[in-house]
């Protein structure tokens, strides 16, 4: 196995009231460019903040298109509602569904959301959590209701964790040069204005080569372990994200 350059693109945050307008231009450029991208799709959203264009009704019908098409399908949360500041295993932001939660209290969410998602004819094929706030009874939990795979994390590479669970790292919202490793770039497009579309369109021009998809990762990646270089890529990325927090906290 080498850990030559590859990124996955996943654009977080997909439910009945996102913005349409600019996702149909994004999906032309990722079906142009031939990329599957991870899609984290909220079952039932609850949120208010995500309400930025009237409810498109034919909702599932487009997501049972893009599952059609490769693309792959992540289970984002269930609501989307925080109900705590727990910031979970990534540590990233201190606000969760899920984190800090009865495991018995989460398993039902979880639940839930698989079963939407089935009724609707799609297979959740992996769990992308809100704000990147989850804890062991969510991974816990995902392992019973049948999602093995977790598109979140800090670390250079994917790989498979003691209970059996594949980690896919995110650790980037936008293209950067990396010498060598698997990168996610997550995008939130429901406040893009074309600046954004713009570079996004530019940087999957630029890095198209290097884009890969969750399949391919999981075929390459397949009973890789964390290893030494993993732990010390998340303690730098995890210091460097703390200060920048502190620095804004203070300005």
């Amino acid at each position: 196995m080498t850990l030559q350059t590859r990124y996955l693109v996943r654009f977080d945050d997909l439910c009945p009231t996102m913005n349409w307008t600019i996702w149909a231009r994004i999906e032309s450029v990722l079906i142009e460019r031939e990329i599957r991208p991870l899609l984290a799709v909220i079952p039932d959203n609850q949120d208010k903040s995500l309400a930025v264009a009237p409810a498109h009704a034919a909702f599932w019908k487009e997501v049972r298109r893009w599952q059609g098409m490769g693309w792959t399908i992540g289970l984002h949360g269930y609501q989307h509602l925080f109900v705590n500041q727990n910031a979970g295993i990534v540590g990233i932001q201190r606000r969760s569904e899920f984190a800090g939660l009865p495991s018995i209290e989460q398993e039902r969410k979880l639940r839930r959301a698989v079963e939407i998602f089935r009724s609707q004819g799609i297979e959740p094929q992996v769990w992308i959590a809100p704000a990147h706030s989850f804890d062991k009874n969510t991974v816990l939990g995902l392992a019973r209701t049948g999602v093995s795979v977790i598109s979140d994390g800090l670390a250079v590479a994917p790989h498979t964790d003691e209970a059996g669970m594949f980690w896919v790292p995110q650790q980037i919202w936008q293209f950067r040069w990396r010498p060598f490793g698997v990168w996610t770039v997550c995008y939130h497009h429901n406040h893009w204005i074309e600046m954004q579309f713009n570079r996004f369109r530019r940087d999957t021009q630029k890095y198209r080569d290097a884009i890969t998809d969750l399949s391919s990762v999981r075929a390459a990646y397949r009973g890789r372990r964390r290893g030494a270089m993993d732990s010390v890529y998340s303690i730098a990325h995890s210091t460097v994200w703390s200060l920048r927090t502190r620095s804004r906290a203070s300005a």
